[in-house]
């Protein structure tokens, strides 16, 4: 959406949250989790067409996975949001020349997966289940799809996993959600709402949800990748990770974005997987 249309929308919330904060707030938190982009495009389908398919059931929503098969080390990769499986294009040829067995899955609402709905909670329900039908050693996840891995280790126990590799990942929901209320310019009856919603269906308030957080009871050995310049998810996110994820090293880039999409950061990635 442009500017304009995004502001436009958050004004109209804001007026109706003036009769009904409760429903206006539902409303933010709908359009907060509803990803406008995320499927395939038939370019797209070709890069996931050369992997085995399959579907894995999450409590009434099919979870849509990917293998590329190989010998090696199993591996999971998670996207991030309004994306699918076949942003791992730019990686794939070298993982398999490594001959890493690797998997991939469409996050709830995106890809082929179904659902209409998205948070990184879910996100992470996903991954658990692909994680226990698979036992990957290691988690690639990006953007969301990181936080989600990290919220997915620390509330499952997944002991096949030794590794973790976080690309551009937001360290807490609180910087996500606070982002998104001052993109949409929403009023302090909606941004409390909105808080009120979270701590409603989930039971815990929102900076609770703390990826940087919770590595404190990950025991994989990780590596964090952030770009000082990223646009999407502040560089400082990654420091905080670093700061308490104490068994994970940094790797800080300028330049490559939010999406880090650098074949130079490739061999790295592989020889974080192989050590």
């Amino acid at each position: 959406m442009s500017s304009f249309v995004i502001k436009s929308v958050g004004k109209t919330l804001n007026a109706t949250s003036l009769i009904s904060s409760k429903y206006a707030a539902k409303k933010a938190l709908n359009l907060f989790a509803s990803p406008r982009k995320g499927r395939y495009t038939d370019k797209q389908k070709e890069i996931v067409r050369e992997a085995s398919y399959k579907e894995l059931n999450l409590d009434g929503l099919d979870i849509s996975v990917y293998h590329w098969k190989g010998n090696g080390k199993t591996i999971l990769l998670a996207h991030g949001w309004e994306s699918n499986a076949s942003r791992w294009s730019y990686i794939l040829e070298d993982l398999k020349s490594q001959d890493y067995n690797i998997f991939a899955l469409d996050a709830p609402a995106h890809g082929q997966s179904s659902g209409k709905q998205f948070n990184a909670l879910l996100y992470s329900e996903a991954i658990n289940i692909v994680a226990k039908a698979y036992q990957p050693k290691a988690f690639i996840g990006h953007s969301v799809g990181g936080m989600a891995s990290v919220f997915c280790l620390h509330n499952h126990d997944i002991p096949s996993v030794n590794r973790l590799v976080l690309l551009g990942a937001p360290a807490h929901f609180t910087g996500v959600f606070s982002r998104y209320k001052s993109m949409m310019g929403y009023n302090r009856k909606i941004s409390n709402g909105l808080d009120n919603i979270v701590l409603e269906r989930f039971g815990k308030p929102v900076d609770y949800f703390s990826a940087a957080n919770f590595t404190k009871s990950i025991e994989a050995k990780g590596l964090i990748i952030h770009d000082k310049k990223d646009k999407i998810i502040p560089y400082e996110d990654a420091l905080l990770f670093a700061n308490r994820y104490s068994n994970s090293e940094l790797i800080t880039t300028t330049g490559f974005g939010h999406g880090l999409k650098d074949v130079s950061l490739t061999p790295k990635i592989i020889e974080f997987l192989n050590s």
